[in-house]
């Protein structure tokens, strides 16, 4: 085999290994020369943004600060913030996903009216709301939208079902997310019971993970303890609205599922972003783990911050 021919075969053998890594090599005239090949690599890297809700002592959010004040670490490591922003102005895209199953049927026309309050005082032309009920299936009434007239038309076109489809409503929401830009939340109202979904608890939080859908509670709960209050599911969306970086709410009045409401609105105008590209580091597992630190800010402020648990760097299919 002649010089020529090995040479040929090595540079082969180099692009396939570096279209494997993800990288491009410019390798333009080299197979005939003595010249070692000279490989110039793109980045892939994708730039992560981090939604965080800073708040006081009393859980008021805190408006006002700067990049200095805070510090991002990606599995420990601490990262380089890109991009800082204040995030009031940035578009709204709102899953809002009420249950209809049949244990909600006795207060379900007061969390309507609650609802429609709120998409009202928030909504603006540039944000877009999908409306979604879920019982024994999940529907879609309105697709995203900005149009007033159309969710109130699909607000009046939520129907009691039986059974509780809870996690496919996760599932299903977050997926519809994922494709959109900006802001991506979703609110539930929900007595917290799931009983009848095909995706189990693991799957609905992947994906609403993956979809970077920032996830508020409210949870509905009877005014009287009751023996069918569903504490595991409770904890359960307690622990979803934690991993990804929302809050949750109890309610067992109209008044508090206003406050709920409110208090999700004005997080939503005071929020931070803080986006960063991952230095590289030797960890093998699909999720990394984001913290949050207020680099600036005195302790005696006590402030505390919210934001997803982390990323998979993997996406999982669909």
């Amino acid at each position: 085999m002649n010089t020529s021919l090995i040479k040929h075969l090595y540079l082969l053998l180099t692009c396939a290994l570096l279209a494997t890594l993800g990288c491009a090599q410019d390798n333009a005239g080299q197979e005939g020369g003595s010249q070692e090949p000279t490989a110039t690599f793109k980045s892939n890297v994708k730039l992560v943004s981090v939604f965080t809700t800073v708040v006081n002592k009393r859980g008021a959010p805190v408006a006002g600060l700067t990049k200095e004040d805070f510090g991002v670490a990606e599995d420990g490591q601490p990262q380089d913030i890109k991009v800082f922003d204040r995030e009031s102005e940035l578009p709204l895209n709102i899953v809002l996903g009420i249950d209809t199953s049949l244990s909600t049927r006795k207060d379900i026309h007061l969390e309507l009216q609650s609802a429609r309050r709120f998409v009202h005082s928030l909504l603006r032309p540039v944000d877009s709301l999908s409306l979604y009920q879920f019982s024994e299936n999940v529907d879609e009434l309105v697709p995203f939208t900005s149009n007033m007239q159309r969710i109130d038309k699909g607000i009046d076109r939520v129907r009691i079902g039986s059974a509780t489809a809870l996690y496919d409503a996760i599932y299903l929401g977050s997926h519809a997310l994922a494709d959109r830009n900006n802001r991506k939340v979703m609110v539930l109202i929900t007595d917290g019971g799931d009983t009848i979904s095909k995706v189990d608890y693991k799957e609905a939080v992947r994906a609403a993970e993956e979809a970077e859908a920032l996830v508020y509670s409210i949870i509905i709960v009877p005014i009287e303890a009751s023996a069918g209050r569903e504490t595991g599911g409770e904890h359960a969306l307690i622990q979803l609205s934690e991993d990804t970086g929302g809050k949750y709410y109890y309610a067992t009045s109209t008044s508090q599922l206003d406050d709920a409401f409110h208090k999700i609105s004005d997080e939503l105008r005071t929020q931070y972003l803080l986006a960063y590209y991952p230095a590289q580091h030797a960890s093998f597992s699909e999720f990394r783990r984001i913290e949050v630190k207020l680099a600036g800010v005195p302790e005696s402020a006590a402030y505390r911050t919210r934001h997803r648990a982390g990323y998979y760097s993997v996406k999982s299919e669909f």
